[in-house]
């Protein structure tokens, strides 16, 4: 990656966010309650769920799922809809007003239609520009960043940018037992091809979720504003293998072989294939090495920043384990940022993947404690096949709290 000079896009409008909304589906769930909901898979050892709930800090999360049926409350769609709907950009605002909507997802509800059209239907608003962007946790931020280029273009008056993941689909009992029919004696096997450590983990780390912002090229109103400073979105996957993946299955040799490579969709469901998967001696390897060494060097280059120019480090990590791991990384790295500055709701909200950032921004953007003149950095990391997102924005006006 090379620097560039930037003289050559100083014509671009400011882009401000003039609200922030999220939605989590049905009540919250605790530790305890977790398998009450999702459903006990007979096979999982117990101490694995508990190695994993000890060290993510994750107390409660958000399903949409029905505690007392086990049916599916919301789809993803109808997440992302609900979040676009809680926007209130100024008064009278409605979702006809929407130029352009932009929503991203790693969970959609189906192959196709895309899944920015699927949650345009479920607003059941007039005509506008829609994009769907794909990936994982950074597939919220594709989609801001779209937003952002729309409007800062000229291309469109406002935009509209979603990030919404429907993790619990996948998480039900029913998805496992389809594999444990496979094994050996009804069980998942230790020592095969993908660990099974690596098989169950995300089981216990993923969460619903959807939030929404509204952005315009004037600060108008008299809400809250951030200005977006800019975006930096960054992938690795040329130098790195597959971390994180769903639909497919991965090969000893690091290659990944997609879903449709089977024979048949049965044989793909019984190899595992649709359960959602983390390399984790990959991800605990690479992440915070990428997230920090690999990707900061060229954001402070291209973009002049340095620890004393934020004022709040929005970290989406996705668990409590990496939270001091990435401290000292940015400690070691000559870049640090005392913990007073950092916000993050992960312990109560769970993790959400691409609606995360967007959560968490929602719950700072309303509360009490930030002031005009504010910077805020977001970092998203992705362990996918590693890409890292950092964005900057500035508190033009502060919200008024109720």
């Amino acid at each position: 990656m090379q620097g560039q000079n930037y003289s050559e896009v100083q014509s671009l409008m400011d882009v401000y966010i003039t609200d922030v909304s999220s939605f989590l589906p049905n009540g919250p769930v605790s530790n305890d309650d977790m398998e009450k909901v999702l459903g006990v898979v007979e096979h999982i050892p117990t101490r694995i769920k508990k190695i994993v709930l000890k060290s993510n800090d994750i107390h409660s999360r958000y399903y949409a799922i029905d505690p007392e049926t086990g049916r599916q409350t919301h789809t993803n769609a109808q997440l992302a809809a609900e979040a676009v709907r809680r926007l209130k950009p100024y008064d009278g605002f409605s979702p006809d007003d929407i130029e352009c909507l932009c929503c991203g997802t790693s969970t959609p509800d189906q192959i196709m239609p895309g899944h920015g059209l699927m949650v345009h239907g479920e607003l059941a608003s007039g005509p506008c520009e829609v994009v769907s962007t794909s990936s994982i946790c950074i597939s919220g931020m594709t989609a801001l960043k779209y937003a952002y280029m729309n409007v800062a273009l000229g291309l469109s008056k406002n935009a509209v940018a979603t990030g919404s993941d429907l993790a619990s689909a996948s998480l039900k009992a029913r998805f496992y037992e389809a594999v444990g029919e496979k094994r050996k004696g009804g069980k998942f096997k230790e020592d095969g091809e993908v660990p099974l450590f690596d098989t169950v983990f995300l089981r216990w780390m993923l969460s619903d979720g959807a939030g929404a912002v509204f952005m315009t090229g004037s600060p108008t109103g008299a809400g809250g504003a951030l200005k977006v400073e800019w975006i930096e979105n960054i992938s690795f996957a040329g130098e790195f293998e597959t971390c994180m993946y769903c639909g497919a299955k991965k090969e000893g040799d690091g290659r990944v072989t997609g879903w449709r490579g089977y024979p048949s969709p049965e044989m793909a469901a019984r190899d595992g294939a649709f359960l959602i998967r983390q390399d984790v001696k990959l991800l605990n390897r690479d992440i915070m090495r990428v997230s920090v060494e690999k990707t900061l060097p060229f954001v402070i280059e291209r973009r002049g920043l340095s620890p004393a120019g934020v004022d709040w480090l929005l970290p989406h990590y996705s668990s409590g384990y990496f939270r001091q791991e990435y401290y000292d990384h940015l400690k070691d790295f000559g870049f640090e940022i005392p913990y007073e500055k950092w916000f993050t709701n992960l312990n109560d909200k769970g993790n959400t993947g691409s609606a995360s950032m967007y959560i968490i921004l929602e719950e700072l953007f309303h509360s009490n404690r930030i002031k005009k003149g504010d910077r805020i950095l977001c970092y998203i990391p992705e362990s996918g096949r590693f890409s890292v997102c950092y964005v900057m924005l500035t508190v033009v006006r502060v919200p008024s709290v109720s």
